[in-house]
C-alpha cells in the first residue's frame, strides 16, 4: 500500500471504526484496560519548538493550552491531565519519528502541534495513518485542511493564505500598484506570499519580483540592496521569530524606513517588539489577533497570562489558548472517555469558540473562520486599527471530507 493510499481516510471509514470501537466496548468485548484507562489521565501530546528560530513560540503555545485547561480545573472531561513534551526542532526529517514517538510509545490521546509547517505535514500523516486527533495550534499548512483534512484533524490557528490575503485588498485600495515580496523558500513562506498576491492581484496590484531565501536564512543584505534599487511602492514579506526581529533590524540600517513601506503578515511583528525597539514603529500587518482589541474575553485573558506567566501574551499564546479550549470541549462532550472519537469530533466541528481575538467558527475543512485584522505598530503594541476582512474562511481547495 502506497503512503498515499494509506493516508486516504475518509470520515465514513473513521465514523465506522469509531462506531465499531463503541459497540466493542459496550459488549464487553475488550480488554478491562481499556475500561480502567478511563479512570487514568488524559495523556496529552506536545510535538513543538522549544529551541532554535521559533523557541518562543512554541513556549506561547505551550503556555495558552495549559491556561486554557487550567481554567477548567486542570482537567478535560474530568479526568486529570499528563503532559508528554517533544521537542521537534522545527525539523521536517524528524518529524514522524518524533510524532510517532508521542503516539506509539507514550500512546497519547491527543497530539498538539506545531509551529513549522513543513513539520506538521509529517504530523498530519502520521494523524491520518493512526486515526489519533491531531489539535495544530499554529502551522498553517494550506494542505491540512485542504488536500489532507481529516475527520482527526483540527486547527486552532489559520491557514498560511488566510491573514495574507486580505493585505493585497488593503495595499491596492491605497493605490499601491507594484509590490515586490519577500519570504522564506518553504510551504509557509510560499503559501503566504500566494495568498497575499492572489488577493493583490485580483484588486488589480502587480508583483514586481519575488524575493527568496532557505530558511532558516537571515542574510537580507543583498536582497534589501536590490529592493532599493527596484524602488517598488511596498514590499510584502513572511517571516517570523527571530528571522523577522533580523529583518526589522536590517531594514532600519539599511535606510529603507520611510523610504519604502514594509508590510506583512502579522507574524512580522508579533512577539518581537521588544527586540526590535524602534524600528517597527508604525509598521502595518493582518492577522486574527491584535492588541487593544474591545473584547471582554481578551482583557481577561490578558490578565490572567500574564499573572500566571509574568508575560504578555501574543498570537501563538492566543491560539494554543484556544486549542486548549477546543480539547476542552471536546472532552467535556464525551465525559473524559476519548475512545469516543466520532462524538469528539462532532462536538469539535460544532464549536463556537469564544476566544481572545473573537468567537469564531469551525470551517468544514476544520480550520477558524475569523476575522482578520489590520494593525499598526504603536509602541509595544500591535494596534488595532481596523477589521481588514469579516469571517474569513479558507477555501480550502481540494478538501474531499464531509
Amino acid at each position: 500500500m502506497s503512503d498515499k493510499d494509506k493516508m486516504g481516510i475518509d470520515r465514513r471509514e473513521f465514523l465506522l471504526n469509531g462506531a465499531a470501537l463503541a459497540g466493542a466496548t459496550a459488549l464487553g468485548m475488550l480488554p478491562s484496560g481499556l475500561a480502567l484507562a478511563q479512570s487514568a489521565r488524559v495523556r496529552v501530546g506536545l510535538m513543538l519548538p522549544y529551541t532554535g528560530t521559533y523557541a518562543q513560540l512554541g513556549v506561547a503555545i505551550t503556555n495558552g493550552l495549559k491556561l486554557a485547561i487550567q481554567e477548567n480545573g486542570n482537567k478535560l472531561g474530568g479526568r486529570e491531565v499528563e503532559y508528554f513534551t517533544v521537542d521537534d526542532e522545527s525539523d521536517p526529517a524528524k518529524a514522524p519519528e518524533n510524532a510517532n514517538k508521542l503516539v506509539q510509545r507514550d500512546k497519547v490521546d491527543v497530539l498538539v502541534g506545531t509551529v513549522h509547517s513543513g513539520v506538521a505535514m509529517g504530523m498530519v500523516k502520521v494523524a491520518r495513518e493512526s486515526g489519533t486527533l491531531l489539535i495544530i495550534p499554529n502551522a498553517g499548512a494550506d494542505a491540512a485542511t485542504g488536500p489532507l483534512c481529516a475527520p482527526n484533524i483540527f486547527r486552532t490557528s489559520f491557514t498560511n493564505w488566510q491573514p495574507s490575503y486580505p493585505m493585497g485588498k488593503v495595499l491596492a485600495d491605497r493605490g499601491m500598484k507594484n509590490v515586490v515580496t519577500m519570504a522564506w523558500k518553504y510551504g509557509a513562506g510560499e503559501e503566504a506570499i500566494n495568498g497575499f498576491k492572489e488577493g493583490f492581484t485580483k484588486a488589480g496590484g502587480k508583483i514586481v519580483k519575488e524575493l527568496w531565501l532557505p530558511f532558516p536564512n537571515v542574510e537580507f543584505q543583498p536582497l534589501l540592496t536590490e529592493i532599493a534599487s527596484l524602488k517598488p511602492d511596498a514590499v510584502f514579506v513572511f517571516f517570523a521569530g527571530g528571522g523577522a526581529a533580523k529583518l526589522i533590524k536590517d531594514w532600519q540600517a539599511a535606510g529603507l524606513k520611510g523610504k519604502i513601506p514594509l508590510f506583512g503578515s502579522g507574524f512580522l511583528t508579533d512577539g518581537v517588539l521588544d527586540a526590535v525597539g524602534d524600528a517597527a514603529e508604525g509598521m502595518e500587518t493582518t492577522l486574527h489577533y491584535a492588541d487593544s482589541l474591545d473584547i471582554p474575553k481578551d482583557k481577561s485573558f490578558r490578565l490572567a497570562y500574564a499573572k500566571t506567566f509574568k508575560l504578555q501574551p501574543d498570537v501563538y499564546a492566543v491560539q494554543g489558548y484556544d486549542a486548549g479550549q477546543l480539547l476542552v470541549l471536546g472532552a467535556k462532550a464525551v465525559n473524559g472517555d476519548f475512545g469516543k472519537k466520532n462524538e469528539i469530533i462532532a462536538a469539535m466541528e460544532k464549536a463556537v469558540i469564544d476566544s481572545p481575538r473573537g468567537k469564531w467558527t469551525m470551517s468544514k475543512a476544520h480550520n477558524p473562520v475569523q476575522d482578520i485584522y489590520l494593525r499598526k505598530v504603536v509602541g509595544k503594541e500591535n494596534r488595532y486599527v481596523s477589521v481588514a476582512h469579516k469571517a474569513l474562511a479558507d477555501p480550502a481547495r481540494g478538501c474531499k471530507m464531509g
